[in-house]
C-alpha cells in the first residue's frame, strides 16, 4: 500500500489529564487518491495531517509511506495550509521558487515555477507581491509552491475554509483539473460534506472523544459530481446522518457531565 496509516494514537496532556485526540486510526490509501478528511471540529482531523507530514509524532503507531516510516517532514509531502502562509516580501515567483532553492539552478526553479503557476492560471502575476493578490489567489500560489516540490502527497488541511463561498466552488473546479493531470495523491482536511462529495473519490468520516474513524465511503458518483445531483444528494444525507449522529452522542455526553457536577 502506498500511505499506510497504521494503529495511530495521539494523547495530549492537558492540565494533568490526558486528553485522547486520536485512536487507533487505521487507513491505507492507493496512489493517486484523492481522499477527504471530514469530521467535527476536534475530531482531531488536522493532527492526524500533521502526523502524516511529519510535524508531529504519534503516541502510538505509525505511518509508511511506500513502507519507510514517516518520522520528520520530507519533501516527499507538500503541505497547503488553511492560510497561504506566503513570503510577504517575496514575489509570486520567489514565493514557489524558494522551496526549490536548494535544489535547482535559478533558471531551472524559475521554470519550474512558470509552469506550476500557469497551471493554476496565475501567469500574468509572477512579479506582484503577496498583498496585490486576492485571497483565493494566494491559496493558488500556496497550491503552487507545494506542487513545485512534486511531492508523492499533497496534504490539504482546510485550504479553502476562509474564502467566500463563489471563490471557494471556483477553486474546487481548479483543484479538481489540478488532480486529474497530475494524479496526485491527495489528503484533504475539511468541514464540508458538499466539498468532499465533489472532490474525492473517498470520504474518511470521522467521529470526536475521541477521533476515530466513523466510516471510510468510497464515492462512486461520477465526475463531474454536479451532472449526478440525486446520487450527490443520497451521499450527503448519509453523511449528514452519521455525523447528526454523532453531534446527538457529544451533545448526551455533556448533558450527563453537567448532571454529575
Amino acid at each position: 500500500m502506498f500511505l499506510h496509516i497504521n494503529e495511530v494514537n495521539k494523547q495530549f496532556l492537558n492540565q494533568k489529564e490526558v486528553s485522547t485526540v486520536l485512536s487507533d486510526i487505521n487507513l491505507e490509501i492507493k496512489e493517486g487518491e484523492f481522499v477527504s478528511i471530514l469530521g467535527p471540529s476536534g475530531c482531531g482531523k488536522s493532527t492526524l495531517l500533521s502526523i502524516v507530514a511529519g510535524l508531529t509524532k504519534p503516541s502510538s503507531g505509525e505511518v509508511l509511506l511506500n513502507g519507510q516510516p514517516i518520522t520528520k517532514p520530507g519533501r516527499d509531502r507538500g503541505m497547503v495550509f488553511q492560510q497561504p502562509a506566503l513570503f510577504p516580501w517575496m514575489t509570486v515567483e520567489e514565493n514557489v521558487m524558494f522551496p526549490l532553492r536548494k535544489e535547482m539552478k535559478k533558471k531551472e526553479a524559475k521554470e519550474t515555477a512558470h509552469q506550476f503557476l500557469k497551471m493554476v492560471q496565475l501567469s500574468n502575476y509572477t512579479k506582484h507581491s503577496p498583498h496585490e493578490l486576492s485571497g483565493g489567489m494566494q491559496q493558488r500560489v500556496a497550491i503552487a509552491r507545494a506542487l513545485s516540490m512534486n511531492p508523492k502527497v499533497l496534504l490539504m488541511d482546510e485550504p479553502f475554509g476562509a474564502l467566500d463561498e463563489q471563490t471557494r466552488s471556483r477553486l474546487h473546479t481548479e483543484l479538481e483539473k489540478i488532480w486529474l493531470e497530475t494524479r496526485k495523491t491527495i489528503l484533504f482536511v475539511t468541514h464540508s460534506i458538499s466539498e468532499s462529495i465533489k472532490l474525492s473519490d473517498r470520504i474518511v468520516v470521522m467521529g470526536t472523544r475521541p477521533g476515530v474513524v466513523l466510516e471510510d465511503i468510497h464515492v462512486k458518483i461520477p465526475r463531474p459530481r454536479a451532472n449526478h445531483p440525486q446520487m450527490v444528494t443520497k451521499l450527503e444525507e448519509k453523511i449528514m446522518g452519521l455525523l447528526q449522529s454523532e453531534i446527538d452522542k457529544v451533545v448526551k455526553e455533556e448533558l450527563a457531565y453537567a448532571a454529575n457536577n
